[in-house]
């Protein structure tokens, strides 16, 4: 009987044990629960003052998002393009001519500002080239003309018919770029702009293709015979009309540079190759030219 009794008792102290741990725990987590509350009210009103604050002052958000991203930044300024006239320069004399004082046939040649924004303009419409590339096309050729004292209107038609203004044009027999130059025969032409490789910048390729267009006008005494020079016809009877499409080209752009309205539409067909004779009679075929006085083809 007493050992039933002292069971008893002792069960009564472990219910009563089990009861206190468990109130203990329901304490317990209700406390964090409601720690947990307040921390989160206080975050969240936090973020709220933070974001008031930074509605308010968008230089203090600016700062902030940038001393978060560094990385981000960099990268965007590592990919930003270079300016134009970094990807078309080249090392010719043309820099130091434009410093020096112009003479009044100098002046002839560079016209006005107002003349040279017309023919950019007509040109870039003409044969659909960013407005931007073809500006530094016609500065350059303005440029070039000045040195070598040759029309500037001149070296941009032959451009627009040998090339239709693209600086990456080649022709199956090897004539590249701008104006159609033969790199590999005019090769010692490109020497001082760092080698034939140059043939495509459109800088290098403009001065190098007017010096020989300049040389076969002074040859030939005029400019039809120096154009049936440079397509390397000049031993043919016909150039299959090279120069009438390069000068009807060089009309419309005197038009242009006067400030008269010129259509834009219907561009000239890009040169074709220097005319092959099937058949060459004998007188002919002995007075061919040497491949050193081929310039565009």
């Amino acid at each position: 009987m007493t050992n039933r009794t002292t069971r008893v008792a002792d069960a009564t102290r472990q219910l009563a044990s089990v009861a206190n741990g468990m109130a203990k725990s329901r304490v317990t987590v209700r406390s964090l629960l409601t720690t947990f509350h307040h921390t989160l009210t206080i975050c969240g009103v936090t973020a709220l003052v933070m974001i008031a604050v930074l509605f308010v002052r968008p230089d203090l958000a600016h700062a902030l998002s940038k001393s978060m991203a560094p990385q981000q930044a960099e990268a965007a300024a590592s990919v930003t393009a270079p300016p134009l006239t970094a990807l078309m320069d080249a090392p010719t004399a043309q820099a130091t001519a434009a410093e020096a004082p112009m003479t009044a046939e100098e002046k002839k040649l560079m016209g006005s500002k107002k003349q040279q924004e017309w023919v950019t303009t007509w040109l870039s419409k003409r044969y659909r080239v960013a407005s931007d590339a073809t500006n530094m096309l016609v500065s350059t050729a303005y440029l070039t003309a000045r040195e070598i004292k040759l029309d500037p209107l001149l070296i941009l038609a032959v451009m627009a018919i040998e090339s239709g203004l693209n600086p990456f044009a080649e022709s199956p027999m090897g004539a590249q770029g701008l104006m159609q130059v033969m790199s590999k025969v005019h090769h010692d032409k490109f020497q001082e702009m760092g080698g034939v490789q140059a043939a495509l910048n459109p800088v290098a390729n403009i001065r190098v293709g007017s010096l020989i267009l300049k040389d076969y006008v002074t040859r030939g005494g005029s400019v039809e015979a120096g154009l049936k020079w440079y397509v390397g016809a000049a031993a043919f009877e016909t150039d299959e009309g090279y120069g009438s499409k390069v000068m009807a080209e060089y009309k419309k752009l005197q038009q242009v540079s006067t400030g008269k309205k010129v259509p834009t539409t219907n561009p000239v067909i890009v040169a074709t190759p220097a005319p092959a004779v099937k058949s060459p009679e004998p007188a002919v075929a002995s007075a061919k030219l040497p491949d050193s006085q081929i310039a565009g083809l």
